[in-house]
Formats: C-alpha cells, sequence, structure tokens
C-alpha cells in the first residue's frame, strides 16, 4: 500500500469515526425537545451567551498578541486574524495541537517576521498552552474521580497526560534546538558530495544552523519573560475558563438545571474536552462531544439537557470561530509560506 493510499484510508477513518460518534448522539436525546429547549431561552440569556462568547474569542486572541508583541509590533487585529486562521487548521487535521503545525507560516504571512522568529512564538504558544491545560484538565479530572466509570477516567487521564508530555517536548525541544547543530553539520559534509546538487543542498542545510540558533535565541527571550506567560494566563482563562463557564452555566440555569459546585463547571469542561488532543477525527468532532456528554451523564445532567447544550458551546467557541477563519486564510500570502 502506498503512503498516499494509507493516508487516504486514515482520513477516511477518522471521518467514519466523526459520523460514528455524532450519529450515537443523535440516538441518546429526542431532537425536537432540544430545539424546543433552546428556542425557550430568553433573549437577555441567548445574548448574554453571545457576549461571553466574543469575550472568549478576544481572549483566545489576546493569547496570541501575548507572544507576538515581544517581537514585532502588531495590532490586535492582526492577532485576530492568527487566531481565527489557526482555528480553521485545527479542524483540518485530527489533533488540536497538530492543527498548530501550520501557525509559523500563518504568522510569518500576518505580521512579515522572520520565520525564525514565528517558529519561535508559535512553539511559545503551543507549549504553554498544553501545559496550562493540562493543569486545569487534572484538576477538573481529581474532582470527578468519585463520579466517573474506571474506563472513562482511563481515557480522560491519558488524554490529560497527552497535554503534559506535549508542552514539556516543546518547550524543551525549542530550548536545545542548537543539539540538532552536530547532526544537521554532519549531513552538510555529507550532502556537500553529492554530485552536481551537492553544493545546493549544503548550503540549504548550513541555514538550518542559522535557523536553530536563532529560532532557539528568540524562544529563550520569550520563554524567560514573566510578562509573557502572565499575560497568555489572562488570555487563556477568559477563553477557556470563563467563556465556557459562563456560557454552559447559564444555558444550564435557563434549562432548570441546577449544577453544584458552579465553580467547579469550567474544570469538568477542560477534563471532558481534552480527548480533542488525541487523532481520532479531524478536530476532534464527534468523539469531543459524545465523551463530554458521558462525563455530564455522570455527573447528573440528563442527557436531553446537556446534548444540546454541548453542541451550542462547540459551536460558539471551536467551529464558529474555526468556519470564520477560512476566508482570511484564503487571503494569505501564499508566497510568504515558506521558510526561506
Amino acid at each position: 500500500m502506498t503512503s498516499r493510499a494509507r493516508d487516504l484510508g486514515i482520513t477516511v477513518a477518522q471521518y467514519g469515526i466523526a459520523v460514528v460518534a455524532l450519529s450515537w448522539l443523535l440516538t441518546q436525546f429526542d431532537i425536537a425537545s432540544a430545539i424546543d429547549l433552546l428556542a425557550s431561552v430568553e433573549t437577555e440569556t441567548a445574548l448574554a451567551v453571545v457576549a461571553v462568547s466574543v469575550l472568549g474569542i478576544c481572549g483566545r486572541t489576546y493569547s496570541w498578541h501575548a507572544v507576538i508583541t515581544p517581537l514585532a509590533p502588531v495590532q490586535f487585529r492582526t492577532a485576530a486574524g492568527t487566531t481565527l486562521i489557526v482555528n480553521f487548521v485545527n479542524q483540518l487535521l485530527p489533533s488540536r495541537l497538530s492543527g498548530r503545525l501550520a501557525a509559523p507560516f500563518v504568522l510569518r504571512s500576518q505580521t512579515g517576521m522572520a520565520y525564525s522568529d514565528a517558529a519561535a512564538a508559535s512553539a511559545l504558544h503551543t507549549g504553554i498552552f498544553a501545559l496550562y491545560y493540562g493543569v486545569a484538565a487534572t484538576a477538573g479530572l481529581i474532582l470527578a474521580i468519585p463520579l466517573l466509570r474506571l474506563e472513562l477516567l482511563l481515557l480522560l487521564a491519558l488524554a490529560t497526560s497527552l497535554y503534559f508530555a506535549a508542552g514539556l517536548a516543546i518547550l524543551f525541544g525549542a530550548l536545545n534546538l542548537s543539539y540538532l547543530d552536530r547532526l544537521i553539520g554532519w549531513l552538510s559534509g555529507v550532502a556537500v558530495r553529492v554530485p552536481r546538487a551537492g553544493e545546493t543542498l549544503a548550503a540549504r542545510l548550513d541555514g538550518l544552523l542559522e535557523f536553530t540558533d536563532s529560532s532557539t535565541t528568540t524562544f529563550r527571550s520569550l520563554a524567560s519573560e514573566p510578562a509573557v506567560w502572565l499575560r497568555y494566563a489572562v488570555g487563556w482563562a477568559v477563553d477557556l475558563v470563563l467563556a465556557p463557564g459562563v456560557r454552559v452555566g447559564l444555558l444550564l440555569g435557563s434549562f432548570g438545571v441546577a449544577f453544584e459546585p458552579l465553580v467547579a463547571l469550567p474544570l469538568y469542561l477542560l477534563v471532558a474536552y481534552t480527548v480533542t488532543l488525541l487523532p481520532l477525527t479531524p478536530g476532534g468532532i464527534g468523539v469531543t462531544e459524545a465523551t463530554a456528554t458521558a462525563v455530564f451523564v455522570a455527573l447528573g445532567i440528563p442527557a436531553e439537557v446537556i446534548i444540546p447544550i454541548i453542541f451550542v458551546d462547540r459551536f460558539l467557541s471551536i467551529y464558529l470561530p474555526s468556519l470564520a477563519g477560512w476566508y482570511p486564510s484564503v487571503r494569505l500570502d501564499v508566497a510568504s509560506l515558506t521558510t526561506e
């Protein structure tokens, strides 16, 4: 089997899993009743949900602004464009973090900064995101231990541990790119002996030495600034703690369902959504909603109530911003999507 056929097979399987998960969800509640529930939401509550959702996107944008501005003075609008485009790409790839591989190219196109700086900023953004998420999700997981089935706990623990693993790997890897210098130097020495194309290949490899030095220096400078971590934490908390907690809390209250303790709601949401990191479906579509449903049903929320709420929460926080990222993505400077 060729690599292309294998990749196609994997993609088809991932979309198949998403369809199966969504189909299962649709059998767990009455769609007409869910529509009636959503239609019964008061106008004031609906406006508050929309407002807090906009605030959440602003928080997400601010986290990007926090890692970009020390390198290049950019407008908040530029950071917003970067945020939306990365969100869009995240939905095309089978993991929340894998979608961020395109972030350096997006940053370079949006800001004009050197690729090495864009790679450093993107790596720090992803690394901090993963660590913060891992810490908060762990808190939610600990609170949920007495309430969830063992197999669900193990799945969530696996996903949560991957956040820590990814965050630490990115941070330590980016801090020590210079360890690749010897390997690159050796490869350059081998490449120069290749007939005709040797000098060109060696020059390209030598260019990587400059890249690793520059990117490592930039990353260390950014990572050593407490203000970057603090500003990122503010944006991250608004996006992933405040906005979803208030949004879901408002909808639960509107449906006449009490949740105690309310302060733990954002933590439960974080741990319920950890499976987006697992490369099961593009952007975690389907499996994330199914897992979150299983978590909240175990916490005592009826499926017919929590499923439409989860769909609304995911739509406003993930799918709608991702859709909004399509338009700025088609306006990317294609010529800048290169490391040169």
